[in-house]
């Protein structure tokens, strides 16, 4: 049997709208590709104190060599922008962004969201299979 690969599920989760979209995505993510992944979510996994979960985050990230970031608003959350740089700075640019909304959040108009987000992702897609198609290739490199 091989061994899963880590897919951290980044993402603002403030409200059942944005709660329910990553679970949407988590789904997706596991019916594609759940014999060649674990999908780490913080909303399941995270409880305690703020220390706490901060920690146990720390702990997923680290484990997550892939990771999938949810970038829609008007801005990029301020978490998940975090959590990229620091998987970036783990990984290289391992991160893959999905951005479904139509507002442009970039500096320039062929930015789709702040620069320094979206060169720290390997790809920044606009829909779940433009997603899964993206972790594909990203596992398939993954692969030796």
């Amino acid at each position: 049997m091989v061994e899963k690969i880590s897919v951290y599920l980044a993402g603002p989760l403030f409200s059942r709208s944005e709660i329910d979209g990553a679970g949407y995505l988590k789904r997706e993510i596991e019916a594609a590709l759940g014999d060649r992944v674990e999908v780490v979510w913080p909303f399941e996994t995270a409880s305690g104190t703020t220390e706490e979960i901060f920690r146990a985050n720390l702990s997923a990230l680290e484990r997550s060599p892939l990771m999938v970031a949810i970038l829609d608003g008007a801005q990029v959350d301020d978490g998940t922008a975090w959590e990229v740089g620091y998987h970036c700075a783990l990984f290289g640019r391992r991160a893959i962004g999905i951005r479904t909304d139509i507002r442009k959040a970039g500096e320039a108009s062929e930015s789709i969201v702040n620069l320094m987000i979206e060169l720290s992702c390997r790809a920044v897609v606009k829909d779940v299979p433009g997603l899964l198609a993206e972790l594909e290739r990203a596992l398939d490199e993954m692969v030796i």
